[in-house]
C-alpha cells in the first residue's frame, strides 16, 4: 500500500511541476492577438525610445505593429510577413508611413528622427515633421525572394 501512495504522491507532483512549467514558459513567449488600434492595448511595450510606445501583435502569422505616442495616439500600424510590409489605414499617420526593403537606400538627415522599434528584421523610425504630422518609416531586412526586388512591398495609402 505504501508504495501505491508514494507513486501517486510522486505522479501528483511531477504533474504539478510541468504545468508549472509550461504555464511560466507560455506566459513569456505569448503575444497578444487583439488590441490593434487602441490607445493603451493590453500588451508589451517594445519601444526602442522613451517618447513612443510600441505595441506588436501576431496574428496567423502576421505580425503587427503598431506606434503610439505617450498620450496614446496611435499614430501608425504595420503588418509584416515573410519579408512583406503593408501600411495599415491605422492611426494620425497612416497617409505618411513609408516601406522599404534592406535593399532600397533609406536616407533620413534629420536630427530628430528617432529609432522607435527594431527587432533585427524590421526597423521603424519616426521624425516630426514641421506640420505636426510625423513621417512614420519601416525598413525591413527579410526578403521572400533571394534579391530582394520587386512586388514585396505595399505602401498605405486609401481604401
Amino acid at each position: 500500500m505504501r508504495t501505491k501512495a508514494n507513486f501517486i504522491r510522486n505522479a501528483t507532483l511531477t504533474s504539478l511541476f510541468a504545468l508549472c512549467a509550461s504555464s511560466t514558459a507560455f506566459a513569456q513567449t505569448a503575444t497578444p492577438s487583439t488590441g490593434l488600434g487602441q490607445a493603451w492595448p493590453n500588451a508589451t511595450d517594445v519601444s526602442a525610445s522613451p517618447n513612443w510606445h510600441v505595441y506588436v501583435f501576431v496574428l496567423n502569422g502576421v505580425k503587427y505593429i503598431q506606434v503610439n505616442d505617450l498620450n496614446g495616439t496611435v499614430h501608425a500600424a504595420v503588418a509584416t510577413a515573410n519579408g512583406t510590409l503593408m501600411a495599415l489605414p491605422v492611426g494620425v499617420d497612416a497617409q505618411n508611413v513609408t516601406t522599404t526593403t534592406a535593399a532600397q537606400s533609406v536616407s533620413s538627415t534629420n536630427s530628430a528622427t528617432q529609432t522607435v522599434y527594431n527587432d533585427g528584421t524590421t526597423a521603424i523610425t519616426a521624425t516630426p515633421q514641421s506640420s505636426g504630422a510625423t513621417q512614420i518609416k519601416v525598413k525591413t531586412n527579410a526578403c521572400p525572394t533571394l534579391d530582394c526586388s520587386g512586388g514585396s512591398i505595399m505602401s498605405g495609402g486609401s481604401l
